[in-house]
């Protein structure tokens, strides 16, 4: 059995420092980086690239609404000329970068608020799907497990890879928790570890209500702001490896992605 790991990365701005990079991409097969709209300067992002390609790290989009103040967490009714304007945008910034750090970039996940409603939501999830094609049809679109999102992208022609998140609380539907509502982000590094053991095992976790809920996921993400995110992620690549489950990027390696 194997499965991805993955942390959203990149996202320091100026003298403002949000989480570990270096010490996460020694725990993750896969980075989502900031592209510069919701977090993330052009020097912080470039470091961050590097060191994944140094790393033999995958390299993703971490596309989001343009909302630098609210973190890219507020919903927004945006035209989809201009949705569509600025994923392609996004990605093609991170492509720039991936290229001077000799890698590419292989995957697109979408940040936020963003990745939410369009999870859900058909006239953004078209415009974000359209936008990556526009750029590059090869790329993967990660995408909430068990949302409809699934269905638009794949019938559009785009490979998708469902996600789990190992710090956030589920609800009973299989959409995340409310960061507004208690019980959204989970702190406890073995609890964890052991709830991701289950999802890998079973494609079951525990949601708020105490009921099972169906995840089929390819992709496990930590995000890499939350507090004590780099201990949460490696303890949980330990209790995975020590149950025989491999680490592994979905997207093939940094090394393939610069020969490709």
């Amino acid at each position: 059995m194997h499965i991805d790991l993955n942390s959203d990365l990149g996202e320091s701005y100026g003298a403002w420092r949000m989480g570990d990079d270096a010490a996460m991409l020694d725990v993750v097969s896969s980075a989502n980086v900031a592209c510069g709209f919701h977090a993330g300067d052009p020097a912080g992002i470039l470091a961050t690239v590097r060191a994944a390609a140094e790393r033999g790290v995958v390299v993703g989009a971490h596309v989001a609404y343009p909302d630098l103040a609210g973190f890219g967490r507020r919903d927004m009714d945006i035209a989809s000329a201009d949705l569509r304007a600025a994923v392609i945008y996004q990605i093609g910034a991170l492509q720039g970068i991936a290229a001077a750090a000799g890698t590419r970039v292989r995957y697109v996940k979408p940040h936020g608020a963003l990745y939410n409603f369009i999870a859900h939501d058909e006239r953004q999830a078209q415009d974000v799907i359209a936008a990556v094609r526009a750029v590059d049809p090869s790329l993967v679109l990660v995408v909430l497990a068990g949302s409809p999102l699934t269905d638009w992208a794949r019938a559009a022609g785009l490979a998708t890879v469902a996600e789990a998140f190992a710090d956030r609380g589920y609800q009973p539907d299989g959409s995340l928790v409310p960061r507004s509502q208690p019980g959204a982000v989970l702190h406890d590094p073995d609890a964890v570890a052991e709830r991701m053991l289950q999802l890998v095992r079973t494609r079951t976790v525990q949601a708020a209500d105490g009921s099972a809920v169906r995840i089929q996921a390819d992709s496990i993400c930590v995000h890499g702001d939350s507090p004590g995110a780099v201990a949460m992620a490696q303890r949980l690549r330990e209790r995975l490896q020590a149950a025989d489950i491999s680490i592994r990027a979905f997207a093939g390696s940094a090394a393939e992605s610069a020969k490709a």
